[in-house]
């Protein structure tokens, strides 16, 4: 009988172990620190500006050079075949940005890039190709334009970014969303920075993440989904199982024998 117990007891506690509760599992929840939007007029919304991504050493550009006369094109421009350009093959032709944060242009030099956005890039190789070329216009993009979700999604891995404003709940779903172990009250962003990579800790629970400078992603961000505490528990809950089945078996066997 003492067994029993101990059976049943054990039993209860392991199927609790495993369940998440929907407070844990909500996105975007109200508490005592976030703003109540429906009470705000539109012009007293509360938002965030997304930054403009600085570029860094290591960064990697596709520049392209468009004129009328294709003798300038073929000039200026890395020869990328006649085949469609793809995100290889724009990072083995493009221009890498070095140490001092400089990349350097055929018949141009080196043109200093890092610390500006790619607008201001773009103004300053306009200005500098008008030397050459008075008809022509330029393409400047970023090839290492990603962002990397880790932990406890469905598809982790590091996806393109293929648009300007990219927010935090774009990029999970990216990966197929948080799992049910994931920790939504903390989930972690690794931001590289000229000084070295920058990590912040957020809740993606609390609407006040949509007034936080976090909720847009910037280029080559690193967002990991915490587990949950009982994540452990309930990875190795085969193993419980199984001892709990064993435990049922010895038990079921000495019940037998004591009835003889």
């Amino acid at each position: 009988m003492h067994g029993s117990v101990i059976l049943i007891t054990f039993s209860i506690l392991l199927t609790l172990s495993s369940c998440v509760s929907k407070k844990k599992l909500t996105y975007l929840q109200y508490s005592d620190k976030t703003v109540d939007y429906s009470i705000l007029d539109d012009e007293k919304m509360i938002s965030v500006t997304p930054s403009a991504y600085k570029l860094m050493p290591y960064d990697n550009l596709y520049i392209r050079v468009l004129t009328p006369d294709p003798q300038y094109s073929e000039l200026f421009n890395a020869n990328f075949g006649t085949g469609t350009i793809t995100q290889e093959s724009a990072g083995l032709s493009g221009y890498s940005v070095d140490i001092d944060g400089n990349i350097e242009l055929p018949y141009v030099g080196k043109v200093k890039v890092a610390g500006k956005t790619l607008s201001d890039v773009k103004m300053d190789l306009d200005s500098i190709f008008t030397k050459y070329v008075t008809d022509g216009s330029i393409i400047v993009r970023l090839v290492n334009n990603t962002v990397s979700v880790l932990g406890e999604v469905r598809s982790p891995g590091r996806y393109v970014i293929i648009k300007d404003r990219l927010n935090v709940f774009e990029a999970l779903a990216l990966a197929g969303d948080l799992s049910e172990y994931s920790n939504r009250q903390k989930v972690m962003l690794i931001r590289p920075s000229p000084y070295g990579p920058v990590i912040k800790e957020f809740s993606l629970t609390d609407r006040s993440i949509l007034a936080s400078e976090l909720y847009y992603i910037l280029p080559n961000d690193v967002l990991y989904a915490m587990p949950i505490q009982g994540r452990a528990f309930t990875t190795n809950s085969s193993i419980y199982t199984l001892f709990l089945s064993t435990i049922t078996t010895a038990l079921v066997v000495i019940s037998y024998i004591q009835r003889l």
